[in-house]
């Protein structure tokens, strides 16, 4: 793969990529404080140079799963704006049908098999997804995102155990923002690195400077092209670093400003724009240009879901497989059987009905 510093091309896709992270979760900030968005979200605004250059050496047919801070992983892997901003506002034309918000982001056309609200829950999506294309017999990989905090989950080791033991096409990718909510990785493991973990498993595990984009995308394209060529999995550790809070109810307590501050100088926005203007590559009206586009993007972006349907309110629609069931209502009552008997069947176990059977 060629640099991304050196091939014009790509480094502004790659810098645009980064650019479109940072502005979507600004905007997305904007808007939870202005009392436009519900919920809570997970920003992963500090870390832009994970998710992109991760995903830089995949192709649209493999797949990711993604984490509660996964606005970045969708980005990277191709999703459209719009629908993930209608997603957030809870519109119809979202990914989701705005039923799954901010967590709950999905993309098929794209391999994205959905961002998980459980940490470590995409783990074992991934491996199984893994095993299905190696079954397949395609060249496919799986690759799958999670946190630090992720790692002391018995869902990591019992997957990654699995991927290493069926030599499967698995990429692991662990964003390691130092702290799993509140909790200090230093407080969790005595390991000094994470990817340390990889030779429990006899599986390669390498670490890099999160924040260095060409770091990023060699270590990936290296697990990548493993997989592809039926080699097994790899555990990459992006050490990295969140500017904002866990979540929007997150006071930072935890933290001290000095610590929050030496981070952001180390921005991977700005460390890649110095490197390209540097090397000559890109300019800076190219970059500035680039910066405008990805503005402009972001407020189309914002327009559309506003501008979105309101869900709908069939609300059972897609949570149950058809059946009676679908002759439910938002303000309806479950259908009873023949005569004036009590309900029955998956409509009366779906309402909590109780049934009651005939002794033989």
């Amino acid at each position: 793969m060629a640099k991304l510093s050196e091939d014009p091309e790509a480094a502004r896709t790659a810098l645009s990529t980064m650019w479109t992270i940072r502005r979507f979760e600004e905007a997305v900030d904007e808007m939870f404080a202005r009392g436009l968005l519900y919920g809570t979200m997970h920003l992963s605004i500090g870390q832009e140079a994970s998710a992109t250059g991760a995903c830089w050496p995949l192709r649209d047919d493999d797949v990711i799963t993604s984490t509660h801070r996964g606005h970045g992983h969708c980005i990277a892997k191709g999703a459209d704006l719009g629908r993930m901003m209608a997603e957030l506002l809870a519109r119809d034309n979202g990914y989701c049908r705005g039923r799954g918000g901010s967590m709950h982001i999905a993309d098929v056309t794209k391999g994205n098999l959905g961002a998980n609200g459980i940490v470590a829950g995409g783990i074992p999506i991934a491996t199984g997804a893994g095993l299905a294309l190696k079954m397949q017999g395609s060249d496919k990989v799986a690759m799958c995102f999670f946190g630090d905090g992720a790692t002391s989950e018995g869902a990591f080791h019992e997957s990654v155990n699995l991927a290493a033991i069926w030599n499967l096409p698995v990429v692991f990718v662990c964003e390691n923002n130092h702290y799993g909510m509140s909790m200090s990785v230093e407080d969790v493991s005595r390991l000094e690195s994470v990817a340390d973990r990889a030779k429990g498993y006899a599986i390669p595990g390498v670490s890099v400077d999160g924040n260095d984009l060409q770091a990023v995308a060699d270590a990936a394209t290296e697990a990548v092209e493993r997989a592809r060529k039926g080699e097994g999995p790899t555990l990459v550790e992006s050490v990295t670093y969140r500017w904002k809070g866990h979540s929007k109810s997150d006071q930072n307590l935890y933290r001290t400003r000095e610590e929050i501050e030496s981070w952001r100088a180390r921005d991977p926005i700005d460390r890649f724009e110095n490197l390209l203007l540097e090397g000559g590559v890109l300019d800076e009206a190219t970059i500035q240009a680039v910066r405008d586009e990805v503005r402009d993007a972001v407020r189309d972006a914002v327009r559309t879901g506003q501008r979105g349907p309101a869900p709908s309110r069939d609300l059972l629609k897609g949570v149950y497989a058809p059946s009676d069931v679908d002759q439910l209502s938002i303000a309806g009552e479950p259908p009873l059987a023949d005569g004036d008997g009590p309900a029955t069947g998956p409509v009366a176990a779906s309402a909590g009905v109780r049934q009651e059977v005939d002794a033989p």
